[in-house]
């Protein structure tokens, strides 16, 4: 998404690297200190939008309210990223966009520090909506930054290296938040991610180049991005095979239970969690000349492994080895579509991210309810069969959009 008239973070030269046609590239060193901060960035994001469900009955017991209101916390979290990230996006295109990532940064300092000191609940409430609207801005922030500090052909694993801050929260942050929580108080944890955030500030302004926003001629409005070439099958992609994910994952614990393997679910989450950071690891390795390919192999992995679930998922064994796949398939699901993005939105790539983050968390929403009218009416043994609804559609639209959205990498068209 880099162009000429941008700058881009000056990297290290290195040897130039001679391909078997006889031409050479020079390689460049990725700038791993500010991408680093990028995947802090995305570590206190994730963290603070789902610490609450593992401290949920502590903060019901010092709040005063019901579990059950306290889960609301989550979901004003999603309404506030929901409503505010394509329109605050394109409201601040033309800002310098390291002071918007610190501001961003900022946002979850005062909220989280709000959070940790406050004993009325709307004022909580209020505090995880304006958390949503913050998150709402990184994400729509971190994988164009991310982009723009590399040259294009690394511009996959520098995404991979920003987003590995995903995974690494949902496997290890949440859970030492919660262990934490229950040690040393919620409102500690709270409070240790905020200074966490301060010092993650200080990173972003040592370690991270500025870049210019987009000059009003230059800018383009909500609908001319959804329109560019490759955008709507990259959203459409992204929204089916996240709702598919959070139709099952939102609900794992009943799912569990046929099996007998509900007092098993830690060491399920932990195995998933396990095979996703693999995930990200092989996706950043290949990426750049593969990305396709990735989509491709993940989505099919994911309508395997439904096939198998439908079939056998009283028996732990397959559900075990489902569930490692499902990591594998799932963990580098936000690079690869974030990647996709960029490349077709070019210089509107921030704009364009605001919309997948939107369409995220549209699937975030939509599995909790999807998945909780089918737990109420068809039961678990529908799940997989849901999956495979969304998916087979999904692999499809990726499939066919060849030339734009997920085209082979320039040397294999």
């Amino acid at each position: 998404m880099t162009s000429t008239t941008t700058p881009r973070a000056q990297a290290a030269p290195a040897p130039a690297l001679r391909h078997a046609d006889g031409t050479a590239e020079r390689e460049e060193r990725l700038p791993i200190a500010g991408l680093l901060a990028l995947a802090m960035a995305a570590f206190i994001t994730v963290l603070t939008e789902a610490l609450p469900a593992g401290l949920l009955p502590r903060m019901s017991a010092d709040l005063g309210v019901s579990e059950a209101l306290v889960g609301q916390l989550v979901t004003l979290y999603a309404i506030g990223t929901l409503v505010t990230a394509i329109p605050l996006t394109a409201a601040t295109q033309g800002w310098r966009r390291r002071p918007l990532l610190i501001l961003a940064l900022l946002g979850f300092v005062v909220v989280n520090t709000v959070t940790a000191v406050s004993t009325n609940f709307v004022l909580t409430l209020g505090a995880r909506f304006f958390a949503g609207v913050f998150a709402g801005l990184l994400w729509a922030l971190v994988a164009g930054y991310a982009a723009r500090m590399v040259p294009e052909h690394q511009q996959g694993r520098a995404m991979a290296i920003a987003m590995v801050g995903i995974p690494l929260a949902l496997s290890l942050g949440i859970p030492a938040g919660t262990f934490l929580g229950a040690a040393v108080g919620w409102r500690v944890t709270f409070g240790i991610m905020s200074i966490l955030t301060v010092i993650l500030v200080g990173w972003v302004f040592v370690r991270l180049p500025d870049f210019p926003g987009q000059t009003g001629d230059r800018r383009m409005s909500i609908r001319k991005v959804f329109m560019l070439p490759g955008i709507r099958s990259v959203l459409f992609v992204t929204l089916a095979f996240v709702l598919s994910h959070n139709v099952l994952y939102t609900y794992i614990a009943p799912f569990l239970a046929p099996a007998g393997m509900a007092k098993n679910i830690d060491i399920v989450l932990l195995v998933f969690g396990v095979f996703a950071l693999v995930s990200i690891w092989v996706i950043g390795v290949l990426i750049d000349r593969w990305l396709r390919e990735l989509v491709l192999v993940s989505t099919a992995l994911l309508v395997l492994v439904s096939f198998a679930l439908g079939l056998w998922g009283s028996v732990p064994a397959v559900v075990y080895a489902g569930v490692a796949v499902w990591g594998l398939a799932y963990g580098g699901a936000a690079t690869l579509f974030q990647t996709a993005s960029a490349k077709a939105a070019g210089e509107a790539a921030d704009v364009a991210q605001s919309m997948i983050v939107t369409a995220w968390n549209i699937a975030i929403a939509g599995g909790g309810i999807a998945g909780g009218v089918l737990l109420e009416t068809l039961g678990v043994v529908s799940f997989p069969w849901m999956l495979v609804i969304l998916l087979v559609p999904t692999l499809l639209v990726a499939w066919g959009a060849k030339r734009h959205g997920f085209p082979p990498a320039a040397g294999r068209r």
